[in-house]
């Protein structure tokens, strides 16, 4: 099977060859001197992060970033490389509003318009070393120890929340705690307990389902991982309207996901929709056919083919393409008040 990824050389000369064939070949290409090729993974994973890019005006200054990644599946921020190389996948010390995170690059230096940026750029403070991953490590351990307590102070203080995740900085300055509840709640007992045992800066933050669902992870109706804790690093807005718009059933569970809100994959094709919409006569379109007037009852816009009930003959509807037909009057498509009362917290 051909790929474009990898690719084999035969080192060793054939037999009854002139042995100086392999003196012959370009540095280059003899054992253990072969240039490296990305692994798919990372390829993938830089494709990705780059669609991040701000864009502006190519005859803008340009300044340099490099791109930063906190969590596995998170926002990407951009930090100026104060003069340092980086590759992907390594880690990096910087200075964030939290305090002092350590980051992995999935980014490489580059050079954007500086107009496109939200000024100034804060830099990189250096490259992490041995000493600062274990510290990383031991921060994620001590994370695991923090989410029993948590949990075990929710049940003693009979707090109507589920504890979600942890999350410590990685100078040790702050602790956030990450909950789902129903309504508010009054931590405020809680806080001065948590802050009792770690003696530090304790915050509880309040996320919704899609965040929860976001950091827990699992399988969707698809079987695949879900997308958000894979690889979206941003929930996108997705509307009833998108649905409504694809031909979906408006059924909450065919179009809502594992966490009850509409399924972000909604959002992948509705650009291809908008511009089969722009082409296509719409349900409720008057239009004109070779065998006379009539409106449109079926539209199938992946294909184009349109049913539609002629004037002269409404108990024979005919099956036409979208090219064959002159629209009169298109149609719209509208998602009624009832629908939207009855869907409106798939939106949340």
């Amino acid at each position: 099977m051909e790929n474009n990824e990898y690719f084999t050389e035969k080192i060793a000369p054939k037999k009854n060859k002139d042995n100086n064939e392999r003196a012959e070949r370009p540095d280059n290409r003899r054992r253990n001197n072969y240039p490296r090729k990305p692994r798919p993974a990372e390829t993938a994973a830089e494709t990705r992060a780059e669609k991040t890019l701000p864009a502006a005006d190519e005859n803008s200054p340009k300044t340099e970033i490099i791109g930063v990644r906190f969590k596995d599946v998170g926002k990407i921020y951009f930090f100026s490389p104060n003069g340092e190389k980086f590759r992907h996948g390594e880690k990096a010390i910087v200075e964030t509003a939290r305090g002092m995170e350590c980051g992995e690059i999935v980014l490489t230096n580059r050079e954007v318009p500086e107009s496109s940026l939200v000024s100034p750029l804060k830099k990189i403070i250096r490259k992490a070393d041995e000493k600062d991953l274990n510290q990383l490590e031991q921060n994620r351990r001590k994370e695991k120890e923090i989410m029993r307590t948590f949990t075990e102070k929710i049940r003693l203080h009979k707090l109507d929340m589920k504890p979600i995740d942890i999350d410590c900085t990685f100078d040790g300055s702050k602790i956030l705690f990450y909950f789902t509840s129903d309504g508010r709640v009054d931590f405020r007992d809680l806080v001065k307990d948590l802050a009792a045992i770690y003696r530090t800066r304790i915050e509880l933050r309040q996320i919704g389902v899609r965040d929860e669902a976001k950091m827990l992870g699992g399988l969707g109706i698809c079987g695949r991982p879900f997308c958000c804790s894979s690889f979206l690093g941003e929930f996108q807005p997705v509307s009833i309207k998108m649905a409504k718009e694809q031909s979906l059933s408006l059924n909450p569970t065919k179009i809502s996901g594992t966490c009850g809100r509409l399924m972000c994959c909604l959002k992948y094709e509705q650009n291809c929709y908008e511009d089969f919409l722009r082409t296509t006569p719409k349900v409720g379109a008057y239009v004109e056919t070779p065998d006379g007037r009539g409106s449109v009852e079926e539209v199938n816009l992946l294909t184009g083919i349109l049913k539609v009930k002629l004037d002269k003959k409404p108990d024979v509807p005919i099956v036409i393409n979208k090219e064959e037909v002159r629209v009169i009057k298109d149609g719209k498509i509208r998602v009624n008040s009832d629908e939207i009362k009855a869907l409106k917290k798939l939106e949340e």
